[in-house]
């Protein structure tokens, strides 16, 4: 008797099935969500589930506003994509400020790639049921946003912090 073997190629594993929509503004992420919910049939909310990046300086948080809308099996997240890194001054070096209790703050993106977008939409299992080019239109009514483009998942090197 002969078991069949089948073989899998990473690059099944490596397939997208997100949309990803970048938003330049100056609100906080509580006032985006509110907004996009007021414009977008959806009802983002809070995830205690943050986005944890670790990086060389340190630890930080990504806050996550999610909604899974059960009707299309289509998950929304609005993830930060700037935050900071503080580094406590451990004392081991004696200067003129190594008895201030102050760290050294370091920014940290979600996607360092994309330096300038202060905010990500991730549109999971979207299908041909979605129009991004129709959600764009509608985020770029929201007051306080700049601009909002889609990002070429090709373009994005840290994938990997998006798995979330």
């Amino acid at each position: 008797m002969k078991m069949a073997v089948h073989k899998l190629s990473i690059d099944e594993f490596d397939e997208i099935d997100y949309n990803l929509i970048a938003i330049h503004t100056s609100l906080e992420d509580y006032r985006l969500a509110y907004f996009i919910n007021q414009k977008l049939p959806i009802n983002l909310a809070k995830s205690s589930d943050e986005v944890h990046i670790n990086i060389k300086e340190g630890e930080t948080k990504f806050s996550r506003f999610y909604f899974y809308d059960e009707e299309s099996t289509v998950g929304w997240n609005l993830v930060e994509n700037i935050n900071e890194v503080i580094q406590k001054n451990n004392g081991s070096t004696q200067d003129l400020f190594s008895d201030t209790n102050e760290g050294i703050t370091t920014k940290v993106y979600l996607l360092p790639e994309f330096k300038k977008a202060d905010y990500f939409l991730k549109i999971e299992n979207a299908d041909d049921s979605i129009d991004i080019n129709k959600i764009k239109t509608i985020l770029n009514t929201i007051e306080n946003i700049t601009t909002v483009y889609t990002v070429e998942t090709k373009q994005i090197k840290s994938k990997n912090n998006l798995i979330f």
